[in-house]
C-alpha cells in the first residue's frame, strides 16, 4: 500500500499537538448534499460543463494519498481545473478529526470520467485539524467558504453551512459499511454550489468557521498552470 506523510497540527480543547501523520487511504465523497434541490443544483452546474450525471449518490472515489498537499502552490495542466471547498475527516491516533481541503479537479478530464479527473490534480489541505468531539454538538452551525483570487482580487466563490452536507457519521457508515474509518484514512466530504460558473483561478482560498467557538481553519494556495503542448 502506498502511503503519504503529512505534518499536521491538532487542536483538542485548548491543547495543540503537532505530529507527522501517515495517510494510508484518501477518499473523495461526491454528491453528499442533504437537500435534494441543492444537490441537483450542483449536479446541473457540472452538467453544463459536460460532466455526466452520477448513477447514484453519494459516491466514494479513491485517490492516491500522494495527491494530498499542504503546500502553498500546486501545478496543474492547462487552465481547465478549479477548486472546491470541502470539510475533511481524518482518522488518526484512534480519534476522528475535522479539517478543510480543496478537491481541486481537472474539468476537461471530468468530462471523460470523474474517477480519472479526481486523480489528475493535487488535493490541498490545511495543516490544522480540530477534534470532532469538540464540534459534534454544534456541527450544523459550522460554515464553509471559498474565494476565487485573480489579479489580486478576491471574490466569494462558495458559502454554506455544513448542514447542507450529510453528517460525518452518515458518510462514514455509508463508506465503511456501518463501521468506522480505518486508521490513516482521510475523506473529503462534499462541496457546495458556486456563485457564478465553475471556473479556473490564479489562487484559491478556503475556510471552515466555527462561530460557536470563534475560530477558523484557513488554507490558501496558488495554481500554477503548465503548458499544454502537442
Amino acid at each position: 500500500m502506498a502511503t503519504h506523510d503529512l505534518w499536521l497540527r491538532f487542536l483538542e480543547g485548548a491543547r495543540w499537538e503537532e505530529r507527522t501523520v501517515t495517510i494510508k487511504e484518501c477518499v473523495i465523497a461526491g454528491w453528499t448534499g442533504r437537500n435534494r434541490g441543492a444537490l441537483e443544483a450542483h449536479i446541473a452546474e457540472l452538467e453544463k460543463i459536460g460532466v455526466r450525471r452520477p448513477t447514484y449518490v453519494p459516491i466514494f472515489y479513491r485517490v492516491s494519498a500522494s495527491r494530498l498537499s499542504t503546500a502553498e502552490a500546486i501545478e496543474v495542466v492547462g487552465n481547465s481545473s478549479s477548486g472546491e471547498v470541502e470539510f475533511v475527516l481524518l482518522q488518526s491516533g484512534g480519534r476522528l478529526w475535522i479539517g478543510v481541503g480543496s478537491d481541486h479537479t481537472d474539468r476537461e478530464a471530468e468530462r471523460i470520467g470523474v474517477t480519472l479527473s479526481k486523480q489528475m490534480c493535487d488535493k490541498p489541505v490545511a495543516v490544522e485539524f480540530w477534534a470532532y468531539d469538540d464540534v459534534r454538538k454544534h456541527w450544523d452551525d459550522l460554515i464553509l467558504r471559498s474565494y476565487a483570487v485573480n489579479d489580486g482580487t478576491r471574490v466569494l466563490y462558495q458559502e454554506g453551512a455544513t448542514s447542507e452536507m450529510r453528517p460525518p457519521e452518515e458518510l462514514i457508515a455509508l463508506y465503511a459499511g456501518g463501521g468506522t474509518l480505518s486508521e490513516g484514512t482521510l475523506m473529503f466530504c462534499g462541496t457546495l454550489a458556486v456563485h457564478g460558473p465553475v471556473r479556473s483561478t490564479q489562487g484559491f482560498e478556503l475556510e471552515l468557521s466555527d462561530t460557536r467557538l470563534h475560530r477558523s481553519i484557513r488554507k490558501a494556495y496558488q495554481i500554477e498552470q503548465l503548458p499544454v503542448l502537442g
